[in-house]
């Protein structure tokens, strides 16, 4: 990614004078903020991650709505660690755990009564959060995201919490919602980031805290098939291997593990498959009526976007789910061509360059119209032929709504 800044970070000739450089010098002043390339958080940022961990005692642990594995996978991580040097954890979601990511908090304290992590506005409503019932925190930690679109409800919370707030994120949009934050644009998961903040802190990656990041890792890059597969993320799998990871149990758990009712759910929203723009663009699309047909969830929908880019001419696609609400869900991904987290942010969300979301007023017909406009706007810009090319896949993400 070309720098537009030509200010240079210096060779530090130790530790000292590097964590006196970033006291008084940002990441940021060195990058064009505008582009996806970013430096790596430097050791300062890590360190002051650390001390704000080690020197709590009650931590909260959150993610973004709608987990995906990368999300799932540094809460579990995160909160394995932190409770491993003493610390009361409690892990919350703001929507249920898919059944396929629900192994990796086993055995993790704070659960609720059935095993699973408590839900908000499911099992603890917001006022119950804020009067203290899950506990006083005095560290909150949120992963994966560092978007208030993307916290409902718990952005509230955060409006009237004192405890200071840790971000791991290594996404595009930003609202700076921490007062410290490790941000890693570079990085093909948040799972990468959780990984150095584990070598710098030295913690220890038990088998389960493998498995975790390892999940992380593998679903923010579609089992290593996207085009943010690095020789980083492959290191980094390997030394996770060499932790206790064991891929072929993962996957199998994860990928060959559908319930009839998301398989039938599938079959749905492929029944509504259309093509637009010469045949470049797919749109599919999940109703209220499909939902209650199938016996499928919300959270069933994850990753079936991508099912439509086995078609060789498709350059971009939209998911369009309806919610109980009215309003619409709009799950977006590129294979390098339209940049969709541009569209999502017009309509009030955000993402990566070649995966993104936003919710959108409904009905379906208007959400779908929307979207159209703009795709067309990209690919009348781009003046990109039709191509029976596959192209490179479009990166997994957690949407960033």
């Amino acid at each position: 990614m070309k720098r537009t800044n030509k200010k240079r970070i210096p060779q530090f000739k130790s530790e000292d004078e590097e964590h006196e450089f970033w006291a008084t010098h940002s990441p940021l002043d060195f990058f064009d903020t505008t582009r996806a390339e970013k430096v790596k958080p430097p050791n300062m940022c890590l360190q002051k991650a650390v001390q704000l961990i080690e020197k709590s005692e009650s931590v909260l642990v959150t993610t973004h709505t709608k987990p995906d594995g990368d999300a799932c996978g540094c809460v579990a991580a995160m909160c394995e660690a932190i409770t491993a040097l003493g610390k009361d954890v409690t892990p919350l979601m703001l929507s249920p755990v898919p059944e396929w990511y629900a192994f990796l908090f086993t055995g993790l304290a704070r659960l609720t009564a059935g095993g699973k992590v408590p839900v908000l506005g499911e099992d603890i409503k917001l006022e119950e959060l804020t009067a203290g019932r899950l506990g006083r925190f005095d560290l909150v930690v949120i992963v994966d995201t560092n978007s208030t679109s993307q916290l409902p409800e718990f952005d509230e919370y955060l409006k009237q919490s004192s405890a200071p707030v840790l971000i791991i994120d290594h996404h595009e949009t930003s609202d700076g919602l921490g007062d410290v934050e490790l941000i890693d644009r570079s990085a093909a998961a948040a799972g990468l980031i959780v990984l150095d903040l584990f070598r710098h802190a030295g913690w220890t990656l038990t088998e389960s805290i493998a498995h975790a990041i390892f999940v992380a890792v593998a679903t923010d890059t579609g089992w290593f098939q996207f085009s943010n597969t690095d020789s980083r993320t492959l290191r980094a799998c390997a030394e996770l291997i060499d932790a206790g990871a064991k891929p072929t149990q993962i996957h199998a758990g994860m990928y060959q593990n559908f319930s009839h009712a998301r398989f039938a759910l599938m079959v749905a929203m492929l029944n509504s498959l259309e093509l637009h723009l010469d045949g470049r663009y797919a749109v599919m699309q999940v109703t209220q009526q499909d939902f209650a047909r199938t016996g499928a969830a919300y959270h069933d929908t994850e990753n079936l976007i991508n099912e439509s880019h086995r078609i060789g001419t498709v350059g971009a696609s939209a998911l369009f789910i309806e919610l109980k609400d009215g309003r619409i869900r709009c799950s977006l991904r590129s294979r390098g061509g339209p940049d969709v987290s541009q569209i999502a942010i017009k309509f009030g969300g955000g993402g990566h360059t070649m995966a993104a979301g936003t919710f959108l007023p409904g009905p379906l017909e208007n959400a779908r119209r929307l979207i159209l406009t703009e795709m067309k706007k990209w690919f009348d810009r781009l003046i990109i032929p039709p191509s029976t090319s596959s192209g490179p896949e479009p990166v997994e993400a957690s949407d960033a709504e």
